[in-house]
């Protein structure tokens, strides 16, 4: 029967906080899946029509799944639901239970109020999962447990017998037709099962090591033998049931899941498998399990009805195993993530898998996408998740994970945000907490090892960066949707974007990505691009060096441009792109594998997860991805487990772009991950940005163009000394007192201007506002210090440690190269630590080499040769830059700019001045060299 609604005029409106808010308490959840049980369309069937209330339903979901309702206490709200929300949330109740007791008001108002009051006069037998016992609830109005219980249970309804529960059940079960008040609870069956499986997993995981020692059962569950990390890995996979390898990429993921599956098989465990995984890479498994084992395998294409044939088939072909011995006739099913959204209830129907595999499981991080939804419907006993990437973002995406795994591991959402993130007063995260506590409920099913770990013997990889310069056409292009993002940045500083300014930014971004490649890919028009010369560089050393490349890209227009540049020089290539047929994905891979002359191996991100190309040893990036952990599996295709050459990764980045400024944003995005998975205890809490902040700080980071300056800004006039940095310190010495513990000025990797950190105690909101308002005062709009630090970051001292701790761990990466403390309570007392003999060396060297370059240009202005000169000059302005570099303890200078911009400008103090003067003297008195020499901004590379 239908559930049908009372009128709208008679319900209660129910409230319920924004989507927005996290800070639900659990009034608010019942609350939420109320609403849910009013809105949603439900059929609900009484299993036991002699009780109208305190009975077993059926409820049939709009999505067609079935879930059992039982109502044992309406007053006490003692209920129970076979859905995962009742079995995890610790609310009591789910929107199934909340639709039931909806019907059973509505339907039957007399029945269902009396029963509130008398209570239930059923026996209910139930789990006490924490005893592991049975217990017997005594019925408000029926008396004391019948005599023919009391062989089972006490007086009180606690379990009393010797027997075990398996044996109390089945007895239990002959007594129900001599006892119509006696119900055996829904949750028994569940119960007992994850009992009887606890107890069978170590009593196979014991069978199996005396099976292996007595030699009677290989060491080895595959034809080539594992590594012992990998052989663990295939244990763990096994006899944790339900488990997450988060091994980084390169080690072998695949492979000790099909051992753990091999093994589960030789157990007796495992007749049928499930392998879900992206596309692109089902041939790579294809490719896997035949070399690794003889076990049987199907890949899934075709129409839904060819799919629907294919479960079938080998759900039939396993029963059938239970009749004549033999080999499985397929074991592996291998499917994509696409299939699954429309055939997961069909997989469960048909095929029934005893292990689901999950590879690169990040697929389902976002837990409300239409894909994860459809994978956690999804029924095995076994499940294995593979992803070398559990975080890459937040670690709601881990909880995710876990919830197709184990969902009790991790509880509900809610309970998961109130847990582990820090909220504001509006309930948005503004930071992460508890991570070491995260760690430890994760632990017991994860298992996850670095390569630094385990793999002493991976070759050596190098990360270069190639910077491009842009053609006039694709600067102009570039420019116009810089502005574009630039308006909206000052438009979001002031007010948050609609949802079309915020698509339009999003777009606008993407484009200026695009134009840093090429114009090629908006225009094609224009087939214009300046990496490609970079590339027929690259190609012609891999040629003569005999080696073979991947080449990366987002855009597939780019490639078809590096293919273009493939055909002229003659070189073979691999096309491998989301608009190749899967089937033919597998002939471009092996091409590349097994002919000489396939060279180059082109691909956009369909091929950056799950390929073994150990082959090649250079890796191109044409551009950047956004993720780091994406730039990481580009790479992890060629510098990977079997790999025996150095492997050396390009970067292609177009100059002064979006592209170039990214370099210093995707490591920051490692921190979170690393704290959960890598290092637990180390770090236990980060503070974040809200997403508008964080945002809108990256944008300042990725785009040069400043904001315009509001005329109604006013600021307070104040004379600013020499060093503007030691000013700034200065003051906030005298204004915060004690609360400031630290005060530096960071230089970034590009750029003239600094950034000013302050950390202080606590209280950061606070000292942020005084902070802004002092660097308003010193370097706001009307000032005139050219390289005045332009931006502020206030931290306080557990923010400063922490990241300390993860750039000191190597898990982040400082984006800065040069650091010049202002202030710290902690050093005011050190001395500095005396000069080493290679400081010294190197002092002795670089003044050597400067008052050589400066003898030889007085030489060459005296004979008249100017040019000539001017080059010296700047030599040993870079050599005397050098040498204060080593003085104060900060890099070298590359080029003469580096030497004459802070913080080397401002260490040279009177030199510079001073060596001016005696150039002007001595060595060049003439107009055109004097000119060269007031030069701060010489041009590139000198």
């Amino acid at each position: 029967m239908n559930v049908r609604m009372p009128p709208k005029r008679s319900r209660k409106k129910i409230e319920v906080p924004s989507p927005h808010d996290w800070r639900t308490t659990d009034a608010d959840e019942v609350n939420k899946r109320r609403l849910r049980a009013r809105e949603e369309k439900f059929q609900i069937h009484n299993l036991d029509a002699q009780h109208p209330v305190f009975s077993n339903f059926q409820v049939h979901s709009a999505s067609g799944l079935r879930y059992g309702v039982e109502i044992r206490d309406v007053a006490g709200r003692l209920f129970s639901c076979s859905c995962v929300d009742f079995r995890i949330n610790r609310l009591g109740t789910c929107k199934h239970v909340e639709a039931v007791l909806l019907l059973l008001q509505s339907r039957f108002k007399k029945l269902f109020n009396a029963a509130k009051l008398s209570g239930s006069d059923r026996i209910d037998i139930v789990p006490e999962a924490v005893a592991g016992t049975l217990r017997a609830v005594i019925p408000a109005n029926g008396g004391p447990l019948p005599r023919s219980l009391l062989a089972w249970f006490n007086r009180e309804g606690g379990s009393s017998a010797q027997a075990s529960p398996e044996e109390t059940v089945e007895a239990l079960a002959k007594l129900q037709a001599r006892l119509p008040a006696l119900r055996l609870s829904q949750d028994i069956e569940p119960w007992i099962v994850q009992r009887s499986r606890a107890i069978e997993s170590k009593v196979l995981r014991h069978r199996y090591e005396l099976n292996v020692q007595s030699g009677e059962w290989p060491l080895q569950e595959t034809t080539v033998p594992l590594f012992p990390y990998q052989r663990e890995g295939m244990l763990h996979l096994a006899f944790t049931e339900r488990a997450l390898l988060a091994d980084e990429m390169g080690l072998g993921k695949t492979i000790q899941a099909i051992a753990a599956c091999a093994l589960l098989h030789r157990l007796g465990n495992a007749r049928r498998v499930l392998v879900v995984t992206p596309a692109s890479l089902k041939t790579e498994w294809e490719e896997q399990i035949a070399r690794f084992t003889g076990l049987p395998y199907q890949l899934v294409f075709g129409n839904r009805r060819q799919r629907l044939a294919a479960y079938l088939a080998a759900g039939q072909q396993a029963q059938a195993e239970n009749v004549q011995a033999g080999a499985t006739p397929c074991f592996f099913t291998i499917v994509n993530y696409e299939q699954m959204v429309a055939d997961a209830l069909d997989v469960n129907e048909h095929l029934r898998p005893d292990v689901v595999v999950l590879d690169e499981a990040q697929r389902i991080k976002n837990w409300n996408t239409k894909t994860a939804q459809a994978v956690k419907r999804l029924k095995s006993r076994y499940a294995f998740v593979l992803t070398g990437t559990p975080i890459e973002n937040r670690i709601d995406e881990l909880h995710s994970l876990m919830d197709f795994l184990n969902p009790s591991v991790l509880g509900p959402l809610f309970a998961f945000n109130r847990a582990f993130y820090e909220l504001d007063d509006r309930g948005r995260p503004v930071g992460f907490r508890n991570l070491d506590r995260l760690h430890a409920l994760i632990a017991p099913s994860m298992l996850r090892r670095r390569k630094a770990e385990v793999e002493t013997e991976l070759p050596e990889r190098t990360d270069l960066h190639r910077f491009v310069p842009m053609s006039p056409a694709q600067r102009a292009n570039y420019s116009e949707h810089e502005q574009e993002v630039m308006k909206l940045a000052n438009l979001a500083a002031r007010r948050p974007l609609t949802k079309q300014q915020q698509d339009k930014l999003q777009r606008e971004l993407a484009m200026m990505r695009m134009i840093c490649d090429t114009n090629y890919i908006l225009d094609p028009e224009d087939r214009t691009c300046p990496k490609l010369t970079e590339l027929e560089k690259l190609l012609e050393e891999c040629r003569e060096n005999d080696s073979k490349m991947i080449i990366f890209s987002e855009w597939e227009r780019m490639l078809q441009l590096v293919r273009g540049l493939c055909d002229e020089m003659g070189i073979g290539y691999a096309w491998h792109t989301g608009s190749v047929p899967q089937k033919r994905r597998r002939a471009e891979i092996n091409a590349f594998k097994e002919n000489p002359a396939c060279r180059v191996f082109l691909s956009t991100d369909s091929g950056s997860t799950g390929l073994n190309l150990q082959v090649a040893s250079v890796v191109v990036n044409c551009d950047l991805p956004w993720n780091p952990a994406k730039l990481e599996q580009r790479i992890a295709r060629a510098w990977r487990k079997h790999q025996t050459k150095p492997v050396t990764v390009i970067n292609l980045i177009s100059e002064d772009t979006i592209e170039h400024r990214m370099l210093g944003t995707l490591a920051a995005k490692q921190t979170v991950s690393a704290s959960v998975l890598d290092t637990p205890g180390e770090v236990t809490a980060i503070k974040i940005r809200g997403v508008q902040k964080a945002f809108l700080a990256q944008l300042q980071q990725l785009v040069t163009t400043p904001g315009p300056v509001r005329p109604s800004e006013q600021t307070t006039a104040r004379a600013l000394p020499g060093d503007s940095g030691l000013a700034f310190a200065q003051l906030a010495r005298e204004q915060f007192g004690a609360a400031l513990v630290r005060c530096e000025e960071k230089f970034p990797e590009s750029g003239a201007h600094s950034v000013l950190l302050v950390v202080v105690e606590r209280d950061v909101q606070l000292w942020q506002t005084k902070a802004a308002t002092l660097h308003r005062e010193l370097f706001g709009p009307g000032k005139t210090d050219p390289l005045a630090p332009t931006q502020l970051e206030v931290i306080d001292r557990a923010t400063a440690e922490a990241l300390k701790k993860l750039i000191a761990a190597g898990l982040i990466t400082s984006t800065t190269r040069a650091t010049r403390p202002l202030f710290s309570v902690d050093s005011e007392t050190t001395a500095a630590a005396p000069f080493s003999a290679e400081e010294l060396a190197k002092l002795r060297e670089h003044g050597e080499k400067a008052g050589h370059a400066l003898r030889i240009g007085q030489v060459l202005a005296t004979a008249g040769f100017e040019s000539e000169a001017r080059g010296q000059l700047l030599e040993a302005i870079l050599q005397f830059g050098r040498a204060f570099a080593v003085r104060s303890r900060l890099p070298e200078p590359t080029f003469v700019q580096d030497a004459l911009t802070p913080p080397l400008s401002s260490s040279w103090g009177e030199t510079l001045p001073a060596l001016r003067e005696y150039v002007a003297d001595t060595l060049l008195p003439t107009k055109i060299a004097m000119e060269a020499l007031a030069k701060v901004n010489v041009e590139p590379g000198q």
